[in-house]
């Protein structure tokens, strides 16, 4: 995970860690009402605590399991996690993709998983290399024309 990630995984948990306790006090507040069984407020609170909660869990865990790589340090032409690299594909189409980690996909427009068909092929390869990328749609052939660590 790249530190941008781990940033924006924490922020997330200190999001959810300020709401819950007002959750619950609404959840609280609507179970002194009366009959929960017909209490949407108490109903619905309950289910927004539960994934308060479930959502929490996971990003304790995940944060807590998570290896931080910062990009800065890595140096050369070889892609590694991090990387920015601008590949060019048979139709001298260019492309910029920044490999990270899968919690952070889509965060960012061109950041890859290193485990998607595009980020497992460029790992490990260099700069100026032509290499077949097998996606679902079809196998492309892309050459690599940058590799920054930024």
């Amino acid at each position: 995970m790249t530190p941008e990630g781990a940033r924006t995984l924490s922020d997330e948990l200190a999001r959810l860690r300020s709401q819950r306790p007002k959750v619950v006090q609404e959840v609280a507040d609507a179970a002194a009402q009366g009959d929960r069984s017909e209490n949407a407020e108490y109903i619905y609170g309950k289910k927004k605590l539960r994934e308060i909660d479930r959502r929490m869990y996971f990003l304790t865990h995940r944060l807590k399991d998570a290896v931080v790589v910062d990009p800065k340090e890595q140096r050369g032409d070889k892609v590694f996690f991090g990387a920015t690299v601008t590949v060019e594909d048979e139709d001298g189409v260019l492309a910029t993709y920044r490999i990270v980690g899968e919690d952070e996909v889509g965060a960012n427009k061109g950041d890859i998983s290193f485990k998607s068909p595009i980020g497992r092929a460029l790992i490990g390869k260099k700069l100026g290399e032509t290499i077949i990328v097998h996606r679902p749609s079809g196998e492309v052939e892309i050459t690599i024309v940058t590799v920054k660590y930024v």
